[in-house]
């Protein structure tokens, strides 16, 4: 019985070993000379013979710089909202679903917004209205009873303020930052691995020329002598001369995504972190802050009693008694004080408030889609100088013209050179969805209500509010061109594909951090 026993064993590590051959074989098989096969054609990848087709399986997503992976999940938005103290009935609860996305680790410091002026002097020294329009309006410290006057010359520029958040900035100014941060990490990208020339041939050659845009370069209209680096993709299309050289593509997986203010949404479940409550699935504990617990106060032996948050405790109390201090924080903090939350994110409650991409609407939670929540949309299309070549049209900057989109959805080609051939460019499509086609008064605006297609929500709390407002549900807005001394902002990007993956979403997996310092 022992023998026939050990006979079977044997059997059985001899199938296992065999059918392990045969997949290893079939996988060896699959390719052929080093070539990726296509599973539906047995053509090769990326073969100058049969088209060049490019399909890049190496490529693995990563954020792009100052961003954190947050993994997206469901959660109750407006959940953590106990008391609505305004009744503004502004964010009632209801289930959402947020696809796994990228965030600032901080808000946008002074020191940030500096290199964006910098830059801007520098690549376009005799402009002077773009450096101006890109200024943040210092005067907001200006108050009639207040002696603020130093702030206004001293805040942005001093170096003992240069990790702190930058604030008097416009939801339009910090839009405009997102787009050229996307540019230069881009930029940054490609000189560093050599697909363009590197920074410091470009300053040697004093090259000049238009600024880097990412829209442009992936149109192929950023290349040539003293723009090409020695290390540009070989050009594998049929016909091509021999060691030919081309732009990098989107195919490639090296450029990474738009930077982008995070959506309402987005902002509210990355500020309240509940994956550090979440166990097998199910979230144990609600929370009201960024922290577990009902308090703004630390648990912690060795920080106990102190405030979590830059906030105004009380009536006149901004930052505690000389001698033991307790937020510390007069104005605003440097953007890495306190403890992150259990995304590992600084400051999601207080210090400042922060821009988000919604436009503001009372009844927003009666609108939503419950996967990835958004008001504000704009539909968009880039402008062509040659529709024929595909050329884009550029603005003085070296950026692609936007016009609004002629469709919901693709036209036949049959009425795309229609379109083409016709004076008429206009469309009946409703292409700004910002209202959700809700009918909006104009001449009403100012007198029985202050809500238009530009009023944008801010969130967060700040350094002169209280408590209340450090709960992630609650939501102000202001005009999208207003800016104040309490509002800044953080970016954030889109997540391609699924970093986390399918198989890995039990916060159990993960190392935990604590928010609570």
């Amino acid at each position: 019985m022992i023998r026939t026993d050990r006979f079977m064993l044997k059997r059985i590590v001899i199938l296992v070993v065999l059918l392990s051959f045969m997949a290893t074989f079939h996988s060896c098989k699959s390719k052929r000379a080093g070539k990726d096969l296509s599973p539906k054609t047995g053509v090769a990848y990326n073969d100058p013979n049969n088209g060049g087709l490019q399909i890049n399986r190496k490529v693995k997503e990563t954020p792009g710089p100052g961003l954190v992976a947050v993994e997206g999940g469901t959660f109750v938005m407006g959940g953590s909202l106990n008391e609505d103290l305004g009744y503004a009935h502004d964010n009632l609860k209801r289930r959402v679903t947020v696809a796994s996305f990228y965030i600032d680790e901080t808000e946008v410091s002074n020191a940030d917004w500096l290199e964006y002026l910098h830059w801007i002097a520098q690549n376009f020294p005799d402009d002077g209205k773009l450096y101006y329009d890109a200024l943040p309006d210092s005067l907001v410290w200006r108050h009639p009873l207040s002696y603020n006057e130093p702030y206004v010359n001293l805040y942005l520029r001093h170096p003992s303020f240069q990790d702190y958040p930058v604030v008097g900035v416009s939801w339009e100014q910090a839009n405009a930052y997102c787009q050229w941060r996307t540019d230069r990490v881009n930029e940054n990208v490609l000189r560093q691995s050599g697909v363009l020339v590197d920074y410091k041939t470009k300053a040697t050659q004093n090259s000049g020329g238009e600024a880097f845009n990412t829209e442009i370069y992936l149109n192929g209209q950023l290349r040539g002598a003293g723009i090409d680096g020695p290390n540009m993709p070989n050009d594998n299309r049929p016909g091509a001369q021999a060691n030919a050289r081309r732009t990098v593509r989107m195919e490639d997986g090296i450029l990474k995504q738009p930077y982008r203010l995070p959506t309402e949404a987005e902002w509210e479940y990355a500020a309240l972190g509940l994956i550090g409550n979440t166990i097998a699935g199910n979230i144990e504990n609600s929370r009201t802050y960024p922290w577990s617990g009902l308090g703004v106060r630390s648990d912690k032996r060795k920080n106990q009693g102190r405030m979590l948050a830059n906030f105004k405790i009380t009536s006149g109390n901004n930052m505690g008694v000389a001698g033991d201090l307790n937020d510390g924080g007069d104005i605003t903090v440097p953007v890495m004080s306190y403890g992150p939350n259990d995304f590992g994110l600084y400051n999601m409650a207080g210090n400042v408030n922060e821009w988000v991409n919604d436009v503001y609407r009372q009844l927003s939670f009666e609108d939503f889609e419950d996967f990835n929540p958004f008001r504000g949309n704009v539909f968009m299309d880039n402008q062509y100088e040659n529709t024929e070549g595909r050329v884009l049209a550029k603005d003085k900057y070296g950026r692609p013209i936007k016009v609004p989109a002629k469709a919901p959805r693709k036209q036949t080609w049959e009425e795309l050179q229609a379109q083409r051939g016709s004076e008429d460019q206009s469309s009946t499509y409703q292409y700004d969805a910002r209202g959700a086609d809700d009918e909006e008064m104009k001449e009403l605006y100012g007198k029985t209500t202050l809500v238009n297609n530009k009023s944008r929500v801010f969130k967060g709390g700040s350094w002169n509010d209280r408590a209340y407002w450090l709960n992630p549900a609650t939501r102000r807005f202001m005009q999208q061109d207003e800016s104040n001394a309490m509002t800044g902002f953080r970016c954030a990007m889109t997540m391609v594909g699924n970093v986390f993956g399918p198989a890995q979403g039990a916060a159990k997996n993960r190392p935990r951090r604590t928010s609570a310092p």
